[in-house]
């Protein structure tokens, strides 16, 4: 019998994970098409600075975290440059090789990006000697969204680890709105959401966290 429902068990991980490998497949695609479909113009103009409802949870005090955007992700650089502006310290993902856990060391020039370096996944990093720094509230990237709060990542696991080891007074979705989904796949150490920002809407704040 304990052998039987071993067996059931590693089936349905098994299947979460195949399901959630072909939604990243889908969510991939439909965002590229997204992005590609919005005019450059235009583009340049959305998510330019966080919403009221975000800003007003800052205390003067709080570190930033943010991802530096590659590729289709939902842009960050302009949040960049608006904390930066109103004095908050900023701190990008740092990884000293690819197995290694994610910190956050601090980020100062969101203008021209001369104290970033390209880390062991190909992305721009701060360097080694930049100061570790602790996000109060943290932007995070995400694939897919559902309207609880629920996050769909790479896959890799690094912000869900971070997450769950790390007290963080805010964690928000940063989203195409062409990223939300219905429903998806949801194991238990997957982090949720505080709040969802894409250029149209605002999801959450969640009176409380959707259950893991």
């Amino acid at each position: 019998m304990h052998r039987r429902i071993q067996a059931r068990r590693k089936h349905v991980t098994e299947q979460i994970v195949t399901d959630k490998a072909d939604l990243r497949r889908s969510l991939r695609a439909k965002r590229k098409d997204h992005v590609a479909a919005i005019d450059d113009k235009v583009r340049a103009l959305l998510l330019m600075r966080p919403p009221a409802a975000v800003t007003d949870l800052l205390e003067a005090d709080d570190v930033i975290g943010l991802y530096h955007a590659m590729g289709d992700e939902a842009p960050t650089r302009a949040y960049a440059k608006h904390f930066q502006e109103n004095g908050y310290r900023i701190a990008l993902p740092y990884f000293a090789e690819e197995n290694a856990a994610m910190e956050f060391r601090e980020y100062t020039d969101p203008f021209a990006d001369d104290d970033l370096e390209s880390g062991p996944f190909d992305i721009p990093q701060p360097r080694s000697e930049a100061p570790l720094l602790d996000p109060d509230i943290l932007f995070v990237p995400l694939i897919g969204f559902t309207e609880e709060g629920h996050r769909l990542g790479q896959g890799k696991g690094h912000y869900d680890r971070f997450l769950g080891a790390n007290l963080v007074r805010q964690r928000i979705g940063l989203a195409w709105d062409a990223q939300l989904v219905a429903e998806m796949p949801v194991e238990q150490h997957d982090e949720p959401l505080d709040m969802i920002v894409t250029p149209t809407r605002l999801f959450g704040p969640f009176e409380k966290r959707a259950a893991r």
